[in-house]
């Protein structure tokens, strides 16, 4: 296992330039996550976002197979499914949860037949499934920032209106709000925040940068700004932990990185001032204590 300092000076190494890109990309991927993350965990939408990271994968394999946009390839296909869906959905004999576990594997298996397409596809699959850093360029962590800005921002912006139809939706429609539309938009930033990390984490293991950071922030915080700066707090600090375990264990490094996420969870759920096992256990005793005094 190699040191910090050793870490540090690798990072520095002109011969491995594809370290600090894919450091800094796995940061930029983690923040956001741990921002829209948010409003997944409040909402209850895990399911959505799991099945959001396999209506992306056939965009993504066709545009690595023509050499095009990940990021448009995916957005192009979440589009679609997501039309797919809402269009089938309308016939109440099949339920919508139905729909969707329907759409998004058929998507999934899709992508695997486009990859399946390509020579020595089995390493590209992998990558797509699982991650890899090898392969980060510039242009990468460019349009990563700029796409993860954008999220940021417009969630910002939107925060009292989707805060307000995630506590309450009855409400939020006889307020006026747009309910449909802050929908949509939210399902578009999960699908972003879902294509910019498949290079990093991979599709099959992004529901959890997506969820672990926001949940480990709700064990600590009940107020929303607060949940989302810890969420990305979070997923930041996995990811630098992450990243250098793998190099230093030689290790994938998406899996550690939610190995890592899973850790601070963990540590979370018993230590959380408010809400942890330990503060409930102590709770208890006291109160057991008052009983019998």
């Amino acid at each position: 296992m190699i040191s910090l300092v050793e870490f540090f000076s690798d990072l520095s190494n002109p011969a491995l330039a594809f370290l600090p890109k894919a450091l800094l990309i796995s940061v930029i991927s983690s923040i956001v996550c741990g921002v829209v993350g948010t409003h997944v965990v409040l909402r209850g939408m895990a399911f959505v976002g799991d099945a959001v990271a396999h209506a992306v994968f056939p965009g993504i394999a066709i545009a690595f197979v023509l050499q095009g946009s990940v990021l448009l390839g995916g957005a192009v296909a979440g589009a679609v499914v997501a039309l797919l869906i809402a269009m089938f959905s309308q016939r109440r004999r099949v339920k919508e949860d139905t729909v969707i576990g329907i759409f998004f594997a058929a998507a999934f298996a899709s992508g695997v037949v486009f990859i399946s397409q390509v020579d020595g596809y089995t390493a590209s699959l992998t990558s797509f499934l699982f991650g890899s850093i090898t392969g980060v360029s510039t242009g990468d962590i460019i349009l990563t920032a700029v796409v993860g800005l954008v999220v940021i921002v417009l969630l910002a912006l939107l925060a009292p209106q989707l805060t307000a139809v995630t506590l309450d939706r009855e409400t939020a429609r006889a307020m006026n709000l747009p309910t449909m539309l802050l929908d949509v938009l939210l399902y578009v930033a999960v699908t972003a925040a879902v294509v910019i990390s498949v290079q990093t984490i991979g599709n099959i293991l992004v529901l959890a940068l997506l969820v672990t950071p926001a949940a480990t922030a709700r064990m600590l915080t009940d107020k929303f700004s607060v949940m989302s700066a810890i969420a990305a707090g979070v997923g930041t600090c996995s990811s630098l932990v992450g990243v250098y375990l793998s190099w230093a264990l030689d290790l994938p490094t998406g899996a550690t990185i939610v190995l890592v996420a899973t850790a601070f969870f963990l540590l979370s759920w018993c230590l959380s001032p408010r809400h942890g096992l330990f503060k409930r256990r102590i709770s208890a005793d006291n109160s057991q204590g008052a009983v019998f005094s």
